[in-house]
């Protein structure tokens, strides 16, 4: 079963290839994407790595508080979302 992987304080241009070949040296990685802004379409700076279990514990202490392209990772296994509140009063 694949495990979800949280990265953040990902370098604004990280692409979702750039972090698949990363994550990739600790094992095989499922799918890798990096969330962008619906707006402006650039990088948040997070995104999600999708590997097998045993590779993504291995990924977890491989990349977590590493520096890469200048910014020290942090990485972690991915929480559900939860519910969020309605954002203010939206007319449309």
């Amino acid at each position: 079963m694949a495990k979800k992987l949280y990265i953040g304080n990902l370098s604004y241009s990280m692409t979702g290839d750039g972090l698949s070949e990363t994550f990739s040296q600790a094992g095989t990685v499922v799918s890798a994407n990096v969330i962008t802004d619906r707006m402006t379409g650039r990088s948040r700076g997070f995104g999600f790595v999708e590997m097998e279990d045993a590779d993504a514990e291995k990924a977890i202490e491989m990349f977590n508080g590493k520096e890469v392209d200048g910014r020290t990772l942090t990485v972690n296994e991915a929480r559900p979302m939860t519910e969020r509140a309605p954002r203010g009063d939206r007319k449309f």
